[in-house]
């Protein structure tokens, strides 16, 4: 019987340029939780505070109208409240950190991510890819789909360089 290995789809890259670093992370197990007709209270019971639309904590990460990433860990039994599905092959984790990491993104996303502060998350386009956006203290954390992540690594690594030798004149 063959024994199959996960990989990681950029194999855990990094790149940094002009103090900025997009690198390839392990953010561990991703669970969509998709909450049945009026059972949000008692979701959030089982898991915590249901994140509020726009915002993430505690690993749990809001995507849309009663749903949300749980990230990080496993999901409890929520049998008869919620539907819950395995997402953590489907999506590459990036992390965007320096001095540059807004201008970068500013580049590719539309949104004022000057307004983002920690615990803000968003479900936005990066160029033409979807992605989920979550910003954190002191970087920014993209979840895109596993599918496009080289594509996603070559647009903000091309924009990191843009700016960096900008910076560099």
């Amino acid at each position: 019987m063959p024994e199959l290995i996960a990989k990681s789809a950029l194999s855990g890259q990094i790149a940094t340029h002009a103090g900025t670093t997009l690198a390839e992370v392990n953010v561990g197990q991703i669970t969509s939780i998709a909450c049945f007709p009026g059972q949000m209270a008692a979701v959030s019971a089982v898991l915590g505070q249901f994140p509020a639309p726009n915002s993430h904590a505690d690993g749990l990460c809001w995507t849309g109208p009663e749903q949300a990433f749980l990230i990080g860990r496993a999901a409890p039994d929520l049998t008869g409240l919620a539907a819950c599905t395995d997402q953590s092959g489907g999506w590459t984790a990036l992390r965007l950190s320096g001095p540059l990491a807004v201008d970068v993104l500013a580049r590719l996303v539309p949104l004022d991510l000057r307004q983002m502060t920690a615990g803000h998350a968003a479900r936005a386009p990066l160029g033409h890819m979807q992605m989920v956006l979550l910003a954190e203290a002191d970087a920014v954390l993209i979840l895109i789909f596993r599918s496009m992540a080289r594509t996603a690594w070559a647009e903000i690594e091309e924009a990191m360089k843009i700016l960096a030798a900008r910076k560099a004149l």
